[in-house]
């Protein structure tokens, strides 16, 4: 039985850290395991950057969708090497509301 993890809170995180934080924690995940983020915006362009860096080993699903908060789980659905660097928020790689 998977036990749900709790999730990581990003409203309390620099912007600059955010993503390079969510993908370390879903890097360390084994393939069928899952975390979930909070945020204040729609995390949509995060899940373009997933899609650039990791496409096709992960899945993504809305738990809650706003208007003041987002709740996301982010599953890995297999083992993959990066193809990319995280930008993060606030880098310019983003372009997403947060920070």
């Amino acid at each position: 039985m998977k036990t749900a993890a709790l999730p990581i809170d990003v409203r309390y995180v620099p912007p600059p850290q955010r993503h390079p934080l969510i993908f370390s924690t879903f890097d360390a995940l084994a393939a069928g395991a899952a975390f979930e983020i909070v945020n204040d915006h729609d995390p949509m362009p995060l899940y373009f950057e997933f899609e650039r860096v990791r496409g096709g080993q992960f899945a993504w699903s809305y738990l809650e969708c706003g208007p003041a908060r987002w709740h996301v789980r982010i599953t890995r659905t297999q083992a993959g090497a990066a193809a990319g660097t995280p930008r993060g928020c606030g880098s310019g790689g983003c372009g997403c509301s947060g920070g």
